[in-house]
């Protein structure tokens, strides 16, 4: 079947006009609504959504609006869909795409580069010089067009990731999550098997980064944070050493436990006052620290040291270079198991209720997934 202007369907996946989509009003405020359904275009697909996860940068969207820039300003009473972290299924091909076949199961990246500037084609999409500019191509889904927090939603091809079938919707959300990690650790960090890496902040980035940094054979991998329950997960998921900061200095512990030596890398996920400067103090001279989050306020950082020691800062966004295939790898062939950071389920009817578990951490909630096709609220049991 063909809708015409060589939109590809198929009677398996009939496509409504219209879907439910929850839009954002004012600050804190989310609607439900009807929006029409997205037609793709040359170089996109049609997704039907089918799992979402919620991130803690979709909350600072909704509260706050930044850092979601759309029509140039903030995202408040545009019509605008947050929501980024989507996985679901082909169910349209835009013109001219058979890189992807309707009724394949795939998970999403959120940047979708113009692919003509500078910085797109030496394959660093997420810093696009045009973003923001959707007559120039560029695509941030959740952040500068339309997000996943509704029925269907549109996707570039070089933004999808296909996932085999054994792999469950709730896990599919979480590879973008384990794919920023990747990011820092494999193309900005440089990592290699043997070198150590600390994690600071065990929130879903940090819990994975501590997996993937495992995966790839980093030794010792010491994971730092203030919530024993999220530090036991951080040693289920390959943490050789954990820290509690609330008990004991973190520069001091990981020396310790590092031979008294710095360690090659520091993954920052915690985006505290003081963990740049705690950061830069854990590593060895010519060490490397990426930062993976980002504080509210502006932060003091001992400039002479990192100059005196030869360190290297690196600042990342999102999960670019295409290291969400990566990711996807380790999680396929089960290096890790992701789902360990996943704890509640809500229908989409619902995302407000899933909004306030994963805000307010209800039930030591770490990652809220929200399923278009109906589901009653659920609470995974811990192993």
């Amino acid at each position: 079947m063909d809708t015409g202007a060589s939109v590809k369907t198929s009677a398996d996946f009939p496509l409504p006009t219209t879907m439910k989509a929850w839009v954002l009003g004012d600050p804190g405020e989310l609607k439900l609504t009807e929006k029409t359904v997205p037609r793709p275009k040359r170089a996109e697909v049609l997704v039907r959504i089918d799992a979402v996860a919620i991130c803690a940068t979709d909350l600072e969207i909704i509260a706050h609006g930044s850092p979601a820039l759309i029509e140039g300003g903030m995202p408040f009473n545009k019509n605008f869909t947050p929501g980024h972290e989507y996985m679901g299924t082909v169910v349209a091909l835009g013109p001219g795409v058979d890189e992807y076949r309707i009724g394949q199961r795939v998970t999403v990246e959120i940047h979708a580069g113009c692919g003509q500037c500078k910085r797109c084609r030496e394959g660093m999409y997420t810093s696009c010089l045009n973003y923001g500019a959707g007559d120039k191509g560029h695509r941030a889904n959740g952040f500068t067009t339309d997000g996943g927090f509704c029925e269907y939603q549109v996707n570039n091809i070089n933004t999808l990731v296909a996932i085999p079938d054994a792999m469950s919707d709730e896990e599919a959300t979480l590879v973008v999550t384990a794919g920023t990690a990747m990011y820092g650790l494999t193309e900005l960090g440089g990592l290699v098997a043997g070198e150590s890496v600390v994690v600071t902040g065990p929130g879903p980035i940090g819990l994975l980064g501590v997996a993937v940094a495992k995966a790839l054979g980093a030794a010792p991998v010491i994971l730092t944070g203030t919530r024993d329950n999220r530090l036991k997960i951080g040693r289920e998921l390959g943490a050789d050493h954990v820290v509690n900061v609330r008990n004991d200095n973190a520069v001091e512990a990981v020396r310790r436990l590092n031979g008294g030596r710095g360690v090659d890398y520091v993954l920052e996920c915690s985006g505290a006052p003081n963990a740049v400067n705690d950061a830069i103090h854990m590593v060895s001279r010519g060490g490397k620290v990426c930062l993976a989050a980002f504080p509210h306020d502006e932060t003091r950082v001992d400039v002479a040291h990192i100059v005196r020691d030869n360190i290297y800062l690196y600042g990342i966004r999102g999960e670019g270079k295409s290291a969400t295939h990566r990711a996807e790898a380790l999680m396929s062939q089960k290096r890790f198991d992701a789902t360990k950071i996943h704890t509640h389920t809500f229908a989409l009817d619902d995302l407000p209720t899933a909004i306030r578990y994963a805000r307010d951490r209800v039930d030591d909630a770490i990652k809220v997934v929200v399923k278009a096709k109906g589901v009653a609220a659920q609470r995974v049991a811990a192993e």
